[in-house]
């Protein structure tokens, strides 16, 4: 099969879906594969690496697209790269389509398959924790005073107290943001509706300053809070919120919300998804901070994660095509988005109020 990779356009990202080592994988597998120019230079891989695995070298997108049938890339096509879509395409990618219409209505007018790349991870996706440490990161600068924050230093000092922060869900992301802020010396109160997972941190992170509870605690931790980080991923059909507009107003004027998770709407009413170009806004005086490709920042060591992650799918449907692949790999087929203008994507259908066909019955046919 024909595979292309091109260049990542989404502001400050820095990831490519597939590296040189996997590029050979797939040469030696009998696959052809097309490379825009550059596409994996923030993440240390140099053309020169990519010709030498057995990639072909182009100059532009355009070129990848046309020659390609399954294109592979990190985030969902942008505006730009509407027009280089065609029905025999396959798309594998992180697409986000319940939150886009825009781009659910061009894929399904274009008549192509697309597959989510962000359902298919059966243990979570390997970005997860690395946009939880990262996030959590750039939490703890923003609590700097310069920048804002409370002036608290992130371990205690002096009698002084270090900075309290709540991390809101502890799957990969919040472990990710526990590792960074705790390491650091933060005071960090943990929230999971989730028993085991509260005790698995609580074991891991023993003899820190470090506490568990059920999320229905969020509301009394708000007033002593300087760094609020959401790592729950809301569902798309829910109306309600964890933190709405009016809990803003509990919150210290220096605090800040890093929204990990970055669902417009979700967990956090007030968040909208931000780039690294201009990441903080402000919102009834809390700032907040909600880059939604926070993993971009550290290019080297996601893309390693995100081809290991995808190349054993990218092989099966190099082999047997996207439906035959889906049919023998069910996380694969959690990923089915649509074919041929029909919606397969049940949270797409349901938070878009549009007709879908259930996957069972598509794959069944």
């Amino acid at each position: 099969m024909k595979i292309g990779i091109p260049k990542e356009i989404k502001p400050q990202e820095g990831r490519v879906a597939l590296l040189p080592v996997h590029i050979k994988e797939l040469v030696q597998a009998g696959h052809q594969i097309c490379v825009e120019k550059d596409a994996g230079l923030k993440s240390g891989a140099l053309d020169k690496d990519y010709a030498a695995a057995g990639a072909t070298i182009t100059d532009n997108a355009a070129q990848v697209f046309e020659s390609s049938q399954l294109i592979v890339k990190v985030k969902e096509p942008l505006d730009p790269e509407y027009g280089l879509l065609k029905a025999d395409h396959i798309l594998f990618t992180n697409v986000h389509s319940a939150a886009d219409r825009p781009l659910t209505d061009h894929m399904l007018n274009v008549g192509l398959t697309a597959i989510a790349a962000e359902d298919t991870h059966q243990h979570g996706s390997p970005n997860c924790p690395l946009a939880g440490e990262v996030g959590a990161f750039e939490g703890v600068r923003l609590c700097l005073s310069p920048h804002g924050g409370s002036g608290r230093h992130f371990m205690p000092h002096f009698g002084a107290p270090a900075l309290k922060a709540v991390v809101l869900g502890l799957g990969a992301v919040g472990c990710g943001a526990l590792r960074t802020l705790l390491r650091l010396g933060c005071s960090v109160t943990g929230l999971d509706i989730n028993q085991a997972s509260r005790m698995s941190a609580e074991v891991n992170w023993a003899g820190t300053d470090f506490t568990t509870a059920n999320t229905d605690a969020l509301p009394g931790l708000l007033a002593d809070t300087d760094l609020f980080i959401n790592c729950v991923l809301w569902p798309k059909h829910r109306d309600d919120h964890l933190i709405d507009r009016s809990m803003l107003g509990q919150m210290k004027s220096t605090a800040v919300i890093v929204d990990i998770s970055c669902d417009a709407g979700g967990a956090v009413e007030t968040t909208r998804a931000t780039s690294w170009d201009d990441p903080v806004y402000v919102e009834d005086g809390i700032r907040h901070f909600c880059v939604d490709n926070i993993p971009g920042a550290v290019a080297v060591t996601a893309s390693a994660g995100y081809g290991e992650a995808l190349l054993p799918f990218v092989k099966l449907i190099g082999e047997v095509g996207a439906i035959e692949a889906c049919r023998r790999e069910s996380w694969l087929a959690k990923g089915l988005t649509c074919v041929d203008g029909e919606l397969i994507l049940e949270e797409t259908g349901r938070v878009q109020k549009r007709p879908f066909t259930p996957l069972a019955e598509f794959l069944a046919n």
